[in-house]
């Protein structure tokens, strides 16, 4: 008999949507366990913010951008003025040219050879952050990943863009929400997208990190949320749950409050995962009716901790406004106190990306994106 587990505490915002999902989850073949995870709020078809144990593989319980994932990048400013340091952002809604010196970053061919979207953010809850390390609560491990109070890192959330997608398209116009007819054939194209994803972060940091006048570096963090592992002969989904089992993750909170690193450490129960964010508690119209009612455009570019805001779209200003996610000081508090996780350090936002302001953007050369290393 499956079973269901919820890690939230009494005062946590769970909307009992996203527990009758849970449940719908449970009741499919071979599904043995769901965990929620305090961030938990209902997605299409299936609960974000969950691990689900399995002996059949269910793409559709994965979702379509494979690989999504946050990475935290330590990048080397002195100073870091929010209103000057947004203006030299690059335009990531847009690929690098082929002569962009990020492309160095790239080690051997683009997985799957996909290169539409590669370096590019995305929409929705995809963002790119300059953020200052905050509060240090545990110092050692915060010194064992390279970072002190005071420190600028860049935090990066971003997936596959359009080739995860065109992965879960191929199943479902066959299968609909159906198991995997080959597992092995969807895990194969499946962790390639795990791969861009990964290189999706690191090359936008790079572009972030050059446009700042500083040098690129490797990820001190970067762990994906949205991918499925195969795990004691059975496959471990996870739809906005991070690897919990001894990793280091940054759980993301939103533009206008703190992110946490922390150290997971979740057992069997907890699906072996952590939350990847604070999570929403309105959908993106509640959240669109209520921001416009009580806040201005240019009151949503400046947050309650004094960062900026580069949006070009007023819209997905008003969806993603930090009202329209919980708290993730519960959130840390849930995990903390079922044991799933010790925080390390805080990371207050200083300048957020979103999506270039508006305007005409130049047409990108596409081509021989690898610098001379050819195509596949």
């Amino acid at each position: 008999m499956s079973t269901v587990t919820v890690f939230a505490s009494d005062g946590s915002w769970i909307e009992s949507d996203a527990v009758d999902q849970c449940h719908q989850v449970a009741a499919l073949e071979g599904v043995s366990h769901v965990a929620g995870m305090p961030d938990l709020h209902p997605g299409k078809g299936a609960p974000i913010g969950a691990a689900m144990m399995s002996t059949v593989l269910y793409p559709f319980l994965v979702g379509s951008d494979i690989g999504c994932g946050i990475a935290v990048f330590p990048i080397g400013l002195k100073r870091a003025v929010p209103e000057k340091l947004a203006g030299r952002f690059p335009d990531l809604d847009v690929e690098p040219d082929a002569g962009d010196p990020a492309w160095d970053v790239l080690d051997g061919d683009v997985p799957a050879g996909h290169l539409e979207g590669l370096g590019t953010v995305g929409r929705g809850n995809h963002f790119v952050e300059l953020a200052r390390i905050g509060t240090v609560l545990e110092p050692d491990h915060a010194a064992r990943l390279g970072v002190a109070a005071g420190d600028v890192v860049l935090v990066v959330h971003s997936g596959s863009r359009g080739l995860g997608e065109r992965i879960l398209r191929a199943h479902t116009e066959v299968h609909g929400a159906g198991p995997a007819a080959d597992p092995g054939a969807y895990l194969a194209a499946h962790d390639e997208a795990v791969r861009w994803g990964s290189l999706n972060r690191r090359l936008m940091a790079a572009r972030v990190a050059l446009a700042l006048g500083a040098e690129p570096a490797a990820p001190i963090v970067d762990e994906c949320h949205n991918l499925v592992e195969v795990r004691d002969g059975a496959y471990l989904h996870r739809k906005g749950a991070a690897p919990g089992d001894g990793r280091d993750v940054l759980v993301a909170g939103t533009r206008g409050t703190p992110s946490y690193l922390v150290a997971a450490h979740a057992g069997a129960e907890a699906g072996y995962s952590v939350a990847h964010g604070a999570g929403r508690k309105m959908s993106r119209s509640d959240a669109l009716r209520r921001g416009r009612a009580k806040h201005t455009v240019e009151e949503l570019r400046r947050t309650p901790v004094g960062s900026v805001v580069v949006c070009g779209d007023r819209q997905l200003l008003f969806e993603e406004a930090p009202t329209a996610y919980k708290r993730i000081e519960q959130v840390i508090a849930d995990l903390a106190g079922h044991g799933l996780a010790t925080p390390i350090a805080t990371t207050v936002p200083l300048v957020t990306y979103k999506t270039a302001e508006l305007g005409p953007r130049p047409r990108r050369d596409r081509q021989d994106h690898r610098r001379g290393r050819g195509r596949s």
